[in-house]
């Protein structure tokens, strides 16, 4: 079975963004927005995040939290999350084609018709 592929994530304990190389070849102002997004999340809520794509090519939001950390919002986590996969939505949307694309070799993924994304 297939495993996950993470393209980026913030660590709010450690104060790190981490960018998955295999992920170079996307626009500079796309890395960019990706840093901010994440850094903002981690910096609002804590924990950590990872956008992660699952073997279908469907981009998620994983976040976890160290069990004793009090300050780790859960119910602002899932508000932030369902924000940006609102305001975010074309993004995520085009990196899932991307990533089908050029990492799965099908731009044809469920709900998307293989039209140009823009990145």
């Amino acid at each position: 079975m297939a495993e996950n592929v993470v393209l980026c994530g913030a660590n709010s304990y450690e104060e790190k963004y981490y960018f998955n190389r295999d992920f170079d070849s996307l626009p500079k102002e796309v890395k960019d927005e990706l840093r901010i997004l994440c850094v903002l999340y981690t910096e609002d809520i804590g924990g950590i995040l990872l956008l992660e794509f699952d073997p279908e090519g469907t981009l998620s939001f994983k976040v976890v939290s160290d069990p004793g950390d009090y300050l780790f919002d859960e119910i602002g986590s899932a508000l932030k999350i369902k924000q940006y996969q609102t305001e975010k939505r074309e993004l995520l949307e085009s990196l899932e084609l991307y990533y089908r694309t050029f990492f799965m070799g099908s731009g044809k993924g469920p709900g998307n018709g293989g039209e140009d994304s823009g990145l």
